[in-house]
């Protein structure tokens, strides 16, 4: 139960921070490129690698990672998550596994995107 706590208010935090990121984007870009979005995801991955390399360095509550890496982060950026993974495929050799993740994954989300914005006008 600690760890689903922990998922929990890890996610409702990286969602908030999220949306002030991107509401800090608005407020200092003008031109139509996703500034917020590409921060929160960069940011994400930042905090995401200092995360896993500081943790298991060091000895660790069960619920830290949980928080930290499938909470905040999941809430910050699924980009993250799939940047990992896929570099955890890479340096394990599957790379024809990470290159379908890659090429998978943009063209499942965008084409449902499509999809649904066909449908849901």
């Amino acid at each position: 139960m600690k760890v689903l706590l922990a998922i929990f208010i890890g996610g409702g935090l990286g969602s908030v921070a999220r949306y002030m990121v991107g509401r800090l984007a608005m407020m200092y870009t003008t031109n139509a490129f996703p500034w917020g979005t590409f921060a929160a995801n960069v940011l994400s991955c930042i905090i995401l690698g200092m995360a896993v390399s500081l943790l298991a360095k060091s000895g660790k509550p069960e619920w830290i990672v949980p928080l930290l890496i499938v909470g905040f982060c999941g809430g910050f950026s699924t980009f993250s998550t799939f940047s990992f993974e896929t570099l955890q495929l890479m340096q394990a050799g599957r790379y024809v596994l990470a290159i379908l993740n890659i090429g998978v994954s943009f063209i499942t989300c965008i084409l449902v995107l499509f999809v649904l914005s066909k449908f849901l006008k």
